[in-house]
């Protein structure tokens, strides 16, 4: 039999379809949540990801440029010491969908994240840290985005 490219996207959806329903993928690759991303604000991200209410704490850190001159890409970062992380995630207030990223924590990761964000307009900037035991602790920074660079 001759392969073709048909047979072979025939044969690799197949295979994937086999190691979805064996749980042989990753569990998180399906744990997309819609309702967290679509969310405007801190409160309702965190309903939507069944989290309780959040808690300032100094044990979790945000990292970000003080002014960012070039607000179409702006580095972000959380990171916790605390061990029982569940998951970190990285918000931007006065963005239209305020969540940026969930990143999935296990003990055998180092909670430490970065990842790059779009922001029209100066903003506070959240990292919160959603722990195993329930609780919610976040850090608060804020970052100003300057109209092409001019300090606006």
């Amino acid at each position: 039999m001759k392969a073709t490219r048909r047979k072979t996207l025939q044969h690799g959806t197949i295979v994937a379809g086999l190691l979805a329903t064996t749980g042989l993928f990753p569990q998180f690759a399906h744990a997309f949540n819609a309702k967290a991303f679509e969310a405007k604000n801190l409160p309702e991200v965190l309903k939507a990801l069944g989290a309780g209410a959040p808690a300032e704490s100094k044990d979790v850190t945000i990292t970000g440029p003080d002014i960012a001159e070039n607000g179409a890409v702006v580095p972000l970062g959380a990171s916790t010491a605390l061990p029982g992380v569940k998951q970190l995630l990285v918000l931007v207030e006065k963005n239209p969908s305020a969540l940026i990223a969930v990143f999935n924590i296990t003990d055998s990761i180092d909670s430490n994240i970065l990842t790059r964000a779009k922001m029209g307009q100066s903003s506070d900037v959240y990292a919160v840290a959603v722990m195993n035991d329930g609780k919610v602790l976040f850090a608060k920074k804020e970052v100003k985005v300057t109209l092409g660079g001019c300090g606006g």
